[in-house]
């Protein structure tokens, strides 16, 4: 069963761009141009978002290949599909990637044996909330949160995995 989700390049450097063209294409098996525009919490960096179909699991392989690039800022989304949950990644310079689970609505679900695991290692309500926050990726969506207004009323590009 096909599933799809969306890319989000949030800010790159303008040299990257085609690399990163290159990147999606080469995990889509087709050709990719997206329509690249200036960033502007970031001068000179650019943004770009291409919705995508494949097989389950082309958001880990998209996250991987965007990954190469420690400086650009890049979220990508898989939707669930029958008998697979959702995916969403976050990548910011410098904090690196993370990776959640999602459910139907979108929202990160953590499951029952690591909600145990958090709850067992806090000792203390601020260290409880912070192991929360780090399983909900708080810090990766604060750090994302400007560059994703920024992008309000951008071009998006459709794409399909061919393979």
């Amino acid at each position: 069963m096909p599933t799809r989700g969306v890319v989000y390049v949030h800010s790159t450097p303008l040299a990257v761009c085609s690399h990163v063209e290159w990147a999606i294409a080469r995990v889509l098996v087709a050709p990719v141009n997206l329509q690249w525009t200036a960033q502007p919490v970031d001068p000179g960096a650019r943004r770009a978002e291409c919705g995508w179909s494949g097989s389950p699991g082309t958001g880990a392989e998209l996250a991987a290949a965007l990954r190469q690039w420690p400086m650009i800022r890049f979220e990508v989304t898989e939707e669930p599909s029958p008998g697979v949950d959702g995916e969403r990644f976050m990548h910011v310079p410098g904090r690196g990637l993370f990776r959640a689970t999602v459910g139907a609505a979108g929202d990160i679900q953590i499951g029952e044996d690591r909600l145990r695991s958090i709850m067992a290692a806090a000792r203390a309500p601020e260290a409880l909330a912070h192991a929360l926050d780090k399983a909900l990726g708080t810090a990766w969506d604060a750090e994302l949160e400007p560059y994703r207004h920024a992008g309000d009323g951008a071009p998006v590009t459709l794409l399909t995995r061919v393979g």
